[in-house]
């Protein structure tokens, strides 16, 4: 690459930086069904056919912007992880539960254009999925990693449910057993159902002490999915 091709392509992850930072700002203002490019591009002070070379439509750069939110995320639930490895099971899915509570809380604005009300008028693509599936893998990682060591407890599933059970495990968890990932799937929409609950201001007048409050809620979790504190971890707790 020559001088002057890297210069354009530093410029263009520059101006491209920049437009992001100002649509976040502007969603935390308006909210993400008010996003304009025109308005980005006017706070900037870029013509708005000069910013359309870097995102064709605003839901291009809502796309952008999910996708960094996602991977931000992932990040930091992949981060609480690593800081807890030699730490039980339980242990290390309580981690990432308070990694992810701490990031929304951090970030509200970006956690509501993730996990909030859907934009009008906006489908995610296909092309969000990989970062929005983090947190879900690295709970299935702490999950399967346990169930390979040594085994857990499994809840039985209706006659009714089996056949979702089965096609749930072979498309999410084919070395898990069906039960243990329909259980799984489930604690995972609980602990965004705590996380908005703080964010959005549900628990407002009841629940005060939060943070215990998550953490216990977030261990219940891990038990439900099989997973025990040892004796000595539990009785610190």
């Amino acid at each position: 690459m020559s001088t002057a091709q890297g210069a354009r392509a530093r410029a263009r992850i520059e101006v491209t930086a920049a437009i992001k930072d100002e649509a976040r700002r502007q969603l935390a203002v308006e909210g993400a069904a008010k996003l304009s490019l025109r308005a980005v591009a006017r706070e900037l002070g870029m013509a708005s056919s000069a910013l359309y070379r870097y995102f064709r439509s605003r839901d291009e750069l809502l796309t952008a912007l999910i996708i960094d939110a996602y991977d931000s995320l992932g990040e930091a639930a992949e981060a609480s992880y690593a800081a807890v490895g030699g730490e039980s099971p339980a242990g290390q899915w309580v981690a990432v539960c308070e990694g992810v509570r701490e990031w929304a809380l951090a970030r509200p604005h970006e956690y509501a254009l993730i996990y909030g009300s859907p934009v009008p008028g906006y489908t995610a693509p296909d092309t969000t999925v990989p970062a929005a599936s983090r947190v879900g893998r690295l709970l299935i990682r702490i999950v399967r990693d346990a169930y390979q060591a040594k085994g857990e407890a499994q809840w039985k599933v209706p006659a009714e449910l089996r056949p979702e059970a089965r096609r749930m495990a072979e498309e999410l968890a084919p070395d898990l057993p069906p039960e243990t990932v329909v259980v799984l799937a489930g604690a995972w929409a609980q602990l965004f159902g705590l996380v908005n609950f703080e964010v959005f201001g549900q628990f407002h007048r009841v629940v005060e002490d939060r943070e215990a409050f998550f953490r216990h809620a977030a261990g219940q979790l891990a038990h439900h999915v099989g997973l025990v504190y040892p004796q000595s971890e539990a009785a610190a707790r």
